[in-house]
């Protein structure tokens, strides 16, 4: 494998310094460029060979990582806009770094990772297929495959780091083991033995375990996601909630007739769930109710605004009565007197008040006409 993608710079929230962004993108250019080549050498050499189906779950992976980090590049580009950036575009180039791919939805089990996880999770994915198929340009070469493994063992340390308490101490065990295997194969190497059948399943087993390491921790960091998420639509729900019940009194005490919608009580859905598979079905819950809520509004707001209407539509047409001089005429003067009174009543009776409205149209017609 010739591709190894760059180092991400920052974190997130950071406003990243405009050379570092350039020279980012310019090796992570690259990099998808290679990439792309390579997956397809593969590919064409896997179907050459009739071992497509063998390959096929992890070319389909590695291709949905390629195409996820090359979609967030272009929006990287476009943001990066040749160098014109301020601090705001600065820090949203690096939220597009370091957030979670949307483009990733096509991978299985619908796995949200960073674009840095992507681009590691790709190379290693690439790694094991091209020495599944002997095509890496140093698969025969012991020292450099025993030196890549190091060097991935490395990383694999880094995300037993971000385990769990729980399943930590199982991983560390099982990167000792692949630790001890690699010494001992280090050891026949340089003694001059023939260690190539040895590698390619510790090659394996460890791209399965990274790979494994990565999925699991952007699942977790998605699960603390849902759960933050939905904590915060459950207080804004509360606060909609609290606000609604007034406009529903407000409304009731203003028109006739008014809308009746059930304010939806958000406490009696009970706490926010931790458990993943809580979660889901808490949120739908949530969200049917913002729904609810949501009609509800907008049907007590119609409301009130048919009232509010019926006020401006009235004081058009008295405007248009002074201007032309009629505001004054007695039957004119007595229609506007009983529809603002109908107006002012609580609760107004809207289809009344709309008919005393007519009325004084109906008098503004037919005495304009009569000029």
């Amino acid at each position: 494998m010739t591709a190894t993608a760059p180092t991400a710079p920052g974190k997130l929230g950071d406003a990243l310094e405009p050379a570092v962004i350039q020279r980012y993108l310019g090796d992570l250019d690259e990099w998808i460029r290679d990439r792309r080549i390579e997956l397809d050498n593969v590919d064409q050499t896997a179907v050459s060979a009739g071992r497509g189906n063998e390959i096929g779950s992890d070319m389909a992976l590695a291709l949905a990582l390629w195409k996820a980090i090359s979609d967030r590049y272009q929006l990287v580009f476009a943001t990066w806009d040749g160098g014109r950036v301020l601090q705001q575009e600065r820090e949203r180039i690096s939220a597009l770094v370091w957030g979670r791919l949307d483009g990733a939805a096509e991978m299985p089990g619908g796995l949200a990772v960073s674009m840095p996880e992507a681009c590691r999770l790709c190379d290693a994915l690439t790694g094991q297929l091209q020495a599944r198929l002997e095509l890496a340009p140093d698969a025969l070469a012991s020292a450099g495959r025993i030196s890549a493994l190091r060097a991935q063992l490395e990383r694999i340390r880094d995300q037993v780091g971000l385990e769990p308490v729980n399943t930590r101490d199982a991983a560390v065990q099982r990167l000792a083991e692949m630790m001890l295997r690699l010494d001992s194969i280090s050891a026949r190497a340089e003694r001059g033995a023939d260690v190539g059948g040895l590698l390619a399943p510790l090659e394996v087993d460890a791209t399965t375990f990274e790979r494994d390491l990565i999925v699991g921790n952007a699942r977790r960091r998605d699960a603390r996601d849902q759960i933050l998420s939905t904590r915060e639509l459950r207080t804004d729900l509360e606060q909609r909630a609290a606000a609604l019940q007034k406009l529903a009194a407000t409304c009731v005490a203003t028109v006739d007739p008014a809308p009746r919608y059930a304010v939806p009580e958000v406490d009696a859905l009970g706490p926010v769930p931790v458990t993943e598979d809580a979660i889901g079905p808490y949120r739908e819950r949530l969200d049917r109710v913002s729904q609810a809520m949501e009609l509800a509004q907008h049907k007590y707001s119609d409301a009130l605004n048919e009232h509010t209407e019926l006020v401006a539509l009235l004081d058009a047409y008295v405007a248009k009565a002074r201007e032309i001089g009629l505001a004054d005429h007695p039957d004119l003067a007595d229609s506007e007197k009983s529809a603002r009174a109908m107006l002012d009543r609580r609760p107004c009776p809207v289809v009344i008040a709309r008919q005393l409205i007519a009325t004084y149209q109906t008098w503004l017609q037919k005495e304009s006409a009569s000029r």
